[in-house]
């Protein structure tokens, strides 16, 4: 290396350490000693430590950011680990962002790891988000996503976009002080179980890899102040067919939260703001009576508990896929939900009565219920609302998730 590279990075305090480790950072003309300085610098705040989480952390410390934040309040399963290459099997129980946080001090003691074991929620967002230069979200629903983005907006963050599903991935930067905001792509939320979640339909394990490093990249550039960023840009990647396209993302002036008259200045209700808009937008498909009405066709696990534990008769019907009962179940009839139509016949017998039905996390059973009141005459029919996940984060702690 170069006698003033060396030089020039005791003056601008880098240790002998951080030369060597940076030094393929060091020669790139557009990085330099100024580049990593402005790495070293940088704070950044990292929403979710999963299958999207994994690699903008590890690339992030590896680069030389100096402080990371993690918020994540999930703890490792064995089913991360086909995609979460933060984690090992040794892993399984223990917190996310524990683990994260070890393992990225290893790779990098120099980057400073703040850890927010927490679910992000309205009251908690601004306070966390604010001491950030940038975020980057590796959340997977829609309500976390709306939040990051209006608190963002509020706070004049920009943020890095990733998602995944299957074998497809998207990535953006939105900033709404330069261009659209999340809102301004997505104005609403689709209904819950529209578009499934990685639980419900699955993602390919190297997919999260692909789009988290573009993540990374996306927030390494904006550091350092170089490049084209994806603002106003939607970046789509196809894995099966390995190719690229892109959309223009136009900022919305009628925006509720970004344009020139925002509605919304501070933070809502998300949960709840995506399970009326989604239903709203999902109004025609089935007849979808009021809220009031809905909480007759719900059951939580713990009122399915005590009927249990009371020697009621409880008639389970499990939609899940055949292998899926095999990982776990609270037992029932088994009659995957895209074969429900067919095998109507099958639960006949349990038109008068009420009839529980459970899928994974609840999104599927939610509808399946809805369809099977509205169109097929089962009135008592309810959903186990969060599904078997549910049952084993508050029944049964020994019970597998997946």
């Amino acid at each position: 290396m170069p006698d003033n590279i060396i030089k020039n990075a005791i003056e601008t305090e880098f240790t002998k350490e951080e030369l060597q480790r940076y030094s393929r950072h060091l020669v790139i003309p557009e990085v330099g000693l100024e580049g990593q300085k402005k790495l070293k610098e940088a704070k950044v705040l990292v929403i979710g430590a999963g299958g999207l989480g994994s690699p903008i952390c590890l690339y992030l410390a590896a680069a030389g950011v100096g402080k990371i934040g993690i918020v994540d309040f999930d703890t490792v399963s064995l089913s991360n680990l086909q995609r979460q290459v933060l984690y090992n099997s040794n892993d399984e129980g223990l917190p996310k962002t524990e683990i994260a946080g070890s393992k990225l001090k290893e790779l990098n003691p120099n980057t400073e790891i703040v850890t927010y074991n927490v679910k992000l929620t309205k009251d908690n967002a601004l306070e966390i988000i604010k001491d950030y230069d940038i975020v980057a979200d590796g959340s997977d629903n829609f309500a976390t996503r709306y939040l990051v983005n209006d608190a963002c907006v509020i706070l004049k963050k920009p943020v890095v976009y990733g998602s995944i599903l299957k074998f497809e991935g998207q990535v953006s930067v939105f900033d709404s002080t330069r261009g659209p905001c999340y809102r301004c792509l997505y104005p609403e939320p689709s209904a819950p179980g529209e578009i499934p979640s990685c639980e419900e339909g699955g993602v390919l394990g190297v997919l999260p890899g692909i789009i988290g490093s573009l993540q990374a990249n996306e927030v390494i550039k904006y550091i350092l102040g170089k490049g084209d960023l994806l603002t106003g840009r939607l970046l789509m990647f196809d894995a099966l067919k390995v190719s690229f396209r892109e959309i223009k993302v136009y900022k919305n002036d009628e925006c509720p939260v970004c344009g020139e008259n925002p509605t919304i200045t501070g933070l809502i209700d998300y949960e709840e703001f995506c399970l009326t808009a989604g239903a709203s937008a999902r109004a025609g498909n089935y007849n979808s009576n009021t809220m009031a009405e809905q909480t007759n066709s719900e059951i939580t696990v713990e009122e399915l508990k005590a009927k249990i534990d009371n020697g009621e008769q409880v008639n389970l019907l499990d939609i899940r896929q055949k292998f899926e009962t095999q990982i776990a179940t609270i037992g029932g009839m088994v009659i995957p939900v895209n074969t429900l139509l067919d095998r109507l016949d099958e639960i006949e017998k349990y038109k008068d009565d009420e009839l529980i039905v459970y899928c994974h996390s609840g999104i599927n059973s939610h509808y399946a219920v809805e369809f099977l009141k509205e169109k097929a005459g089962f009135k008592k029919a309810k959903n186990l609302i969060g599904g078997i996940t549910e049952w084993a984060n508050k029944i049964d702690p020994e019970m597998k998730k997946y």
